[in-house]
């Protein structure tokens, strides 16, 4: 069971790395109104939970989370 979330998480992860953050995906998407408020909501809450699985994996915990989760989430969200 640990190793399948350990390889969901790399997936997202990686995937994430590669595509681009999503104000830019949601641009080259040319998406608009409700449509991109709906992919920006769960664009974020997917980065969220890759970035919290990745501070796991990392054995990171308290500031160190706390940090690390903001600045991972800031490279994934864009602006």
């Amino acid at each position: 069971m640990k190793g399948l979330v350990l390889a969901i998480a790399l997936t997202a992860f990686s995937a994430q790395a590669t595509a681009a953050s999503c104000a830019a995906e949601s641009a080259e998407k040319k998406l608009a109104g409700a449509a991109k408020t709906s992919f920006l909501k769960k664009c974020e809450a997917d980065a969220k939970a890759s970035c919290e699985a990745s501070a796991k994996d990392k054995k990171l915990s308290g500031a160190a989370q706390t940090s690390f989760v903001k600045k991972c989430l800031a490279d994934a969200v864009g602006s």
